[in-house]
């Protein structure tokens, strides 16, 4: 297992072999973002811009307007929050192919400090216009999402996690943009989750199988754009939908869902597992997954209490 962050300096850097566009602008970062893997590889085209986000998103908009495809590299909560008005006003209105390498997103940061997590991020970036925002699963989503944001000529935000997770795809697998994917096939009720999130409620939805009930599991790489008549698809015969995240439930992905369903007025029951609507707190990993329901048992715990409380047929 690699974490995304990992994944993310070591593909750049072998995509920059090739693509001589292919610029990192870091926000002081480098070696917890590992933009520093870049930076030892093309030292000339690794901008230090010191913490000054406001300055980098700049930076990166003049260096599109020459014909670079400039990534920022950054926690992601600078890049949704201190940087803000920049991404929308140079990056967001004017669709420069600018990427936001948004690392140490959601909910564990390694004991950062609340004001370093960033568990608004997905609701905040699908808001701009122009912004396409993905949300990979394990390491080898997280590369093949990077190689085709490369490509991509518009904004991209790139939601990656600190920590490894365990692979929920091999290497055959490939990377559309805006499809969902259906991990496993069941009937007692519908799991919808996105990001290193998926990696745990594959976990879960183990567990509940080992308990006698059958489900259906979606993950969801891309917020936006979606297609949602393909989502609809997979959501259509479905009593129950429950959407887990690692991220505020005020919207991100449980919203996503639910106005694909209140748009087709779906008689399904939606449970949204993820953050409540309030700060969270620092501390170590499977402490904060536990406290706020997103560790394997408890969500195990929540699409079981759903089964149970399902609209009847």
């Amino acid at each position: 297992m690699k974490a995304q962050r990992a994944v993310w300096g070591d593909t750049l850097t072998e995509l920059a072999q090739t693509d001589d566009r292919i610029v990192v602008v870091d926000g002081d970062l480098a070696t917890s973002t590992m933009a520093v893997t870049f930076a030892n590889a093309h030292p000339e085209r690794f901008v230090q811009a010191g913490i000054a986000e406001q300055n980098m998103v700049g930076i990166a908009f003049g260096m599109s307007t020459l014909g670079y495809r400039p990534w920022l590299s950054s926690f992601g909560v600078f890049l949704t929050n201190r940087a803000l008005d920049q991404v929308r006003m140079l990056v967001s209105q004017t669709k420069a192919p600018v990427r936001l390498a948004a690392a140490y997103s959601g909910l564990l940061n390694g004991a950062s400090g609340k004001t370093h997590q960033d568990i608004e991020d997905l609701s905040v970036m699908r808001a701009m216009p122009n912004m396409t925002v993905l949300a990979p699963a394990d390491e080898t989503e997280a590369g093949a999402m990077i190689r085709w944001a490369a490509d991509h000529d518009g904004p991209v935000y790139l939601r990656l996690a600190r920590d490894a997770v365990a692979d929920v795809f091999d290497d055959d697998y490939e990377f559309t943009v805006g499809q969902p994917v259906l991990l496993r096939d069941g009937t007692d009720v519908t799991v919808v989750s996105t990001g290193v999130q998926t990696s745990r409620t594959v976990e879960a939805i183990d567990e509940v199988e080992s308990a006698g009930r059958s489900a259906r599991h979606v993950h969801l790489p891309t917020i936006k754009p979606l297609d949602t008549e393909a989502l609809w698809t997979l959501l259509a015969d479905a009593d129950t939908v429950v959407t887990v995240e690692e991220h505020s439930v005020v919207g991100g992905l449980g919203d996503v869902v639910a106005s694909v369903l209140a748009e087709r007025a779906a008689a399904a029951r939606l449970e949204k597992v993820g953050l409540a609507d309030a700060w969270a707190e620092s501390g170590p990993n499977d402490f904060l997954l536990e406290k706020y329901g997103l560790s394997v048992g408890r969500v195990a715990e929540r699409i079981q209490r759903a089964i149970g409380e399902r609209v009847p047929a």
